[in-house]
């Protein structure tokens, strides 16, 4: 089980609702992940304006909650009131604290996320920033009382898949939370990799959404995420720098 607060959820795959051509398609993606928790941005939401509006039809969604983020938020003062704002018109408990305010590279401010995720977290959300994959930054904000920690894999959007692994190994050995890969993934493979090193969930969006069939590539990240957890709970051989024959060498070879 994945456990985000008080609140357990059965998939350990979180999906974005960005980039979609539409909403019918975005719905079947969601449907064929399986997912319990997608993430939308406060901007998406638009009561004024029902066509537009993505809260309205996710709301819908059975066993699926929803996670506003604060995509937009330029320092950690907009990120809080965007989530506050956001926890109004959802009536959900989280938020996914989200703020890069340079648009060339779109990196997490780890000043501005900490300062938010930090007040945020006081006032009774269940907080999961969007990070850089910062061992030291992780530990603050576990400390700070955030429900998860999501270190990028790659740049936003980049498909550059698990280029900060290194990084992530070492928030996954010294972490008391959930940790969950967020952002660059782009096969299901790396998904499944990142769950076979440690992560509790990884969170999609532009790998499902750029896909030819949103819906097919949504499913075939769920069966990479749990192939991975599977692997993990197996438990997986350890390296060797020596080869090691797979059968014992007996007597009659002399």
């Amino acid at each position: 089980m994945l456990k985000l607060g008080n609140i357990e959820f059965n998939s350990h795959l979180i999906l974005g609702t960005g980039k979609f051509s539409d909403t019918e398609t975005m719905i079947r993606a969601i449907e064929a992940s399986g997912t319990e928790l997608v993430t939308v941005a406060l901007r998406r939401f638009n009561q004024d304006k029902p066509d537009d509006d993505l809260c309205a039809p996710l709301a819908q969604l059975k066993n699926v909650k929803l996670m506003p983020n604060t995509s937009g938020a330029m320092n950690a003062k907009e990120a809080v009131r965007a989530a506050q704002l956001g926890r109004e018109l959802s009536g959900s408990p989280f938020v996914k604290v989200e703020i890069h305010p340079n648009p060339h590279h779109l990196m997490p401010d780890p000043i501005e996320t900490y300062a938010a995720a930090k007040e945020l977290a006081a006032d009774g959300f269940i907080v999961l920033p969007y990070i850089p994959a910062d061992p030291v930054l992780a530990k603050r904000l576990e400390d700070a009382g955030c429900a998860a920690v999501m270190p990028l894999g790659a740049a936003i959007g980049s498909g550059g898949g698990l280029s900060t692994a290194d990084m992530i190994k070492l928030i996954i050995r010294d972490s008391n939370i959930p940790v969950i890969v967020d952002a660059g993934l782009r096969a299901p493979s790396e998904a499944a990799r990142a769950m076979e090193m440690g992560c509790d969930a990884c969170l999609v969006n532009s790998a499902i959404a750029a896909a030819k069939d949103p819906a097919g590539m949504a499913k075939a990240f769920a069966m990479g995420v749990e192939t991975g957890r599977t692997a993990r709970n197996a438990g997986l051989m350890p390296k060797s720098d020596i080869a090691i024959a797979t059968s014992p060498l007996t007597s009659f070879l002399g």
